[in-house]
């Protein structure tokens, strides 16, 4: 039998999909699962100045790939001003909402002038004032009285209504304010537990007696998550930090690694453990485990996560993955031949990227007809070393020579060279790897060199010895 558990995740189009978002649709969602209840997806559409289309969409598909389904929805505030509006004419009529057409200066000398907080007369001298073009909805605030918000994570939170203003609830343009909206939304959706961000805990109040004065009997159980913060411990900001899930996907995340991250951010299922399946997520995750602190979001931990998860991939989900990623570069085509290539030398990329985005660049030398070493390589890595320019030449020779071109005959006969010159294999591998990659770190060097191939193996090398003023003869 389903459970009467119902939850909602209600994000505004107005940017990219935030990651605090998406941990909060992921803790809605996990406990809608562990009580087989419903996890209703509203989107909050009111402001036409700020939402776009495109940003809808965004967050449709953030959500789908990280495997966050939706029940119910997506329902859309903008097709819903009827059952605002009839909310709207309940509070005129029954005496707890009025018109008021007061200025911001007006508002604040008044608050001046009596030297504290609004009050019940903070906002208007009389409250029956006519609706004018200029006029906003304000919900009456009762008072004297106090409010207390019964939080999951946070404990009882009292506010007492001295320190309330008389709220807007409809703008002057007859547009309805996300808190009215939410209520309304709410009591018809029949949720029955609101669990969101800590920002929205100064509104619970407003919203708490909204529902009252609309005749809710029993309220939804509230809890608010706690903020995300940057290593600096300050909220995570759009303009600062990176923040949009997007941008992870771009970068070669899976879904699978980052949805185990943000399920760390602020609860532990107890313990060392922190890698699970989403099956352990939904019977472990506890609302009432969850810390009221702020949270670190470290990308860097995250991209370990996202490391490991690459590595428990097989060999075929782990091409599979870095397709998408390939196919940006102008040097893939992803002909039979490239992709027999690619298949080859994925297990050896697969063990060293911690993000999908990095293989094209560990495997771009395969496929390019010729490579750039950069300047800063080239000083550093070729020019440096004196022993680099013989190196160069004298591996050449003995590649030239090798009978078979494989990473064992590769390998084998490197190393009787570094014995030769009494140096370390590292030391001989350097110049090498930079020569042929164009780059100081990749896939084992040998095997590496045998998928190249040999001719272009010895062009590369002469290209190299060119480059630090080896003469061919």
């Amino acid at each position: 039998m389903k459970s009467t558990l119902r939850v909602r995740f209600a994000p505004s189009p107005t940017g990219y999909f935030h990651v605090g978002g998406a941990r909060t649709a992921l803790y809605n969602w996990l406990i809608a699962r562990k009580a087989g209840g419903s996890f209703v997806l509203r989107i909050e559409d009111t402001d036409e100045a700020r939402n776009a289309e495109e940003w809808v969409e965004g967050i449709l598909s953030a959500l789908t790939w990280l495997g966050i389904s939706w029940d119910e929805g997506p329902y859309r505030q903008s097709e819903r001003s009827e059952l605002y509006a009839r909310a709207v004419a309940r509070l005129i009529d029954e005496g707890n909402a009025y018109w008021c057409g007061c200025t911001r200066d007006e508002i604040d000398q008044r608050v001046k002038e009596r030297g504290g907080p609004p009050g019940y007369d903070g906002y208007c001298r009389n409250r029956n004032n006519p609706r004018t073009p200029d006029s906003a909805l304000r919900f009456k605030i009762p008072r004297p009285g106090q409010t207390v918000v019964h939080d999951k994570i946070r404990g009882d939170v009292v506010f007492d209504h001295e320190n309330l203003d008389d709220f807007i609830i409809v703008k002057s343009n007859g547009s309805p304010l996300f808190v009215l909206a939410n209520v309304v939304d709410d009591m018809d959706m029949k949720i029955s537990y609101i669990l969101r961000a800590e920002e929205h805990l100064p509104t619970t109040p407003k919203a708490i007696l909204l529902f009252q004065a609309l005749g809710m009997e029993e309220l939804p159980v509230f809890a608010h998550v706690p903020v995300l913060v940057n290593a600096k411990r300050q909220k995570l900001s759009k303009r600062r930090d990176r923040v949009a899930v997007e941008d992870y996907r771009e970068m070669g995340y899976l879904a699978s690694a980052m949805v185990n991250y943000l399920v760390l951010l602020g609860w532990s299922p107890g313990g060392d453990r922190e890698f699970m399946t989403i099956e352990e997520m939904i019977e472990l995750f506890d609302i009432d485990q969850v810390n009221h602190s702020p949270a670190f979001f470290d990308e860097k931990k995250m991209q370990h996560f996202n490391g490991v998860y690459i590595r428990e991939l097989s060999a075929d989900e782990f091409v599979n993955y870095c397709l998408p990623f390939l196919e940006k570069n102008d040097w893939w085509q992803g002909s039979v031949k490239q992709l027999e290539v690619f298949s080859k030398i994925a297990p050896l990329v697969q063990e060293r990227v911690s993000l999908l985005s990095e293989a094209s660049g560990m495997v771009g030398f395969l496929f390019q007809s010729d490579i750039e070493i950069s300047s800063d390589l080239a000083d550093s890595v070729l020019r440096k070393d004196p022993k680099s320019a013989q190196i160069i030449s004298d591996i050449s020779e003995i590649y030239l020579n090798l009978s078979e071109f494989k990473a064992e005959q590769l390998h084998d006969a490197t190393r009787r060279y570094c014995d030769s010159i009494d140096t370390p294999l590292r030391k001989v591998q350097a110049p090498i790897r930079v020569a042929l990659t164009g780059s100081k770190v990749g896939p084992p060097l040998f095997e590496s060199i045998e998928l190249l191939g040999k001719k272009a193996t010895l062009q590369r090398l002469v290209s190299a010895g060119e480059l630090i003023g080896i003469r061919n003869t």
